[in-house]
């Protein structure tokens, strides 16, 4: 899901053709403090970035954490709580779905070099207990924006975890350069899954 992805996106009522120039947040050290806090063993992020169109891109990221899939699944759907842990997530919030499904608005930002990029997505959401879960950008930023997560179990000796899974298809506006898009998004996942972990080995603690 700031997915993003969990997604990241803007000030509200801002829209992606209004970019300034700011300075550069830090990943780096912000994907170190949260590498450290998942554990012993640091967790890896992979990440797949496949051209699917000339603008168009899916971006997938995966991620091994050593819990039960309910436990992902909690954090994953306490939608209005992932700007509380989502790095540049600064809001998430369910809105009425005229059909009573799930939908949720997400704003938040993002920056790649002195590049600013930001986005608003809406986004219906359908879940599958306890393996996926579904959506699609209704409104926002983007041409097209839809995705899953996928939550696979695993066991290695007496240890239970879960696979996840989060993949995107996005196609920007052509006021928003591709290139910076696919850039910004794909290290926003990386952060985002591991927030992700985190947030999951945190809970599972206390």
């Amino acid at each position: 899901m700031k997915a993003n992805h969990i997604l990241k996106v803007t000030k509200e009522h801002n829209t992606t053709e209004d970019f300034d120039f700011q300075f550069p947040s830090d990943d780096t050290n912000l994907e170190g403090d949260l590498l450290a806090d998942t554990g012993a063993l640091p967790a890896k992020v992979e990440v797949q970035i496949e051209k699917i169109a000339e603008r168009q891109r899916q971006i997938s990221a995966k991620i091994k954490i050593p819990q039960p899939v309910e436990q992902i699944w909690k954090v994953l759907t306490d939608y209005e709580a992932l700007a509380d842990f989502i790095p540049n997530l600064a809001k998430s919030r369910l809105i009425e779905h005229p059909k009573g499904g799930i939908r949720l608005e997400q704003i938040g930002s993002g920056r790649l070099l002195n590049f600013n990029f930001c986005a608003r997505v809406v986004l219906d959401l359908e879940e599958y207990f306890p393996k996926q879960i579904n959506f699609r950008m209704i409104e926002g930023d983007f041409k097209g924006f839809s995705g899953s997560w996928y939550l696979e179990p695993y066991s290695l000796g007496e240890c239970i975890g879960t696979n996840l899974c989060y993949t995107i298809q996005v196609w920007p506006k052509l006021t928003m350069p591709v290139t910076i898009v696919e850039n910004r998004l794909s290290k926003d996942l990386r952060l985002n899954m591991l927030a992700i972990h985190q947030r999951v080995e945190e809970l599972a603690s206390s």
